[in-house]
């Protein structure tokens, strides 16, 4: 049998004395597109800290790769599995180039080649090689964001966290992120736990859904199952009546 890509046992995460996530066990194939979606403060977005390093109060099993993560920082981690936040606006650094971000991971990680690499990928995220010299207040959020994207890929992770990865754009551009998303994906390999509350966004990039409710999962179903309506857990119904039961991204 294959070992998933990512893998978590009966994780339980805190903030403090209290815990926010309870008891979530999941796992997801190299590959594979899955998501976590569900209301705000459903425990969501702190899975993905958990995993990435940025909440390190949890206790359970989180593995990526075969790996086991521990609860300390771990360099090697992060040319393994790298996340890509909501708001692209806030995670550029303001003073930075496009080429100084993404050539800062593999100076980081010792890595060569960084003209040629860095070349590579804003081809890769479709952005023109004239983007390179600019700063983050001379691109649109669009732009911004495929920014981000390149910098999480830097170092050739084969696991992406996306955490609301979409929602603070414009609706025009959602759709070309989303297209960007999908198309690396197939290109490069990649497996994607993505964290959302849009539905059409799953019904759209992912093969599998886990529905969270006040910090644990009330149901884990297939896409076909949401784009059917064919969800079976109470408050995973009502969030496809919510959605409208139109699972088209805009």
């Amino acid at each position: 049998m294959t070992q998933p890509a990512i893998l978590l046992e009966n994780l339980t995460i805190s903030y403090g004395e209290t815990a926010v996530v309870h008891d979530v066990s999941f796992d997801v194939a190299e590959g594979e597109s899955f998501a976590l979606v569900g209301e705000s403060g459903s425990g969501k977005s702190t899975i993905l800290k958990a995993i990435s390093g940025l909440a390190p109060d949890w206790t359970g099993t989180v593995s990526v790769l075969g790996t086991p993560r521990g609860h300390a920082p771990d360099r090697t981690f992060a040319e393994t599995c790298q996340m890509v936040f909501q708001d692209p606006y806030g995670s550029l650094h303001p003073r930075k180039t496009v080429d100084t971000c993404l050539a800062e991971p593999l100076a980081i990680h010792g890595f060569g080649g960084r003209d040629s690499r860095v070349k590579d990928m804003l081809d890769a995220v479709g952005l023109d090689q004239r983007f390179r010299f600019r700063f983050p207040h001379q691109l649109s959020g669009g732009q911004r964001q495929r920014v981000a994207i390149a910098r999480a890929l830097m170092l050739e992770p084969k696991v992406l966290l996306l955490d609301e990865p979409t929602s603070a754009l414009d609706v025009s551009v959602q759709a070309e992120i989303l297209n960007l998303l999908k198309k690396l994906r197939r290109d490069q390999g990649l497996t994607y736990l993505m964290v959302t509350h849009n539905l059409p966004v799953v019904a759209f990039l992912c093969d599998r859904l886990a529905v969270m409710r006040h910090g644990r999962i009330v149901e884990i179903a297939d896409v076909d199952a949401l784009k059917s309506g064919r969800l079976s857990a109470p408050y995973s119904r009502e969030l496809f009546a919510a959605s409208g039961g139109v699972l088209q991204p805009a």
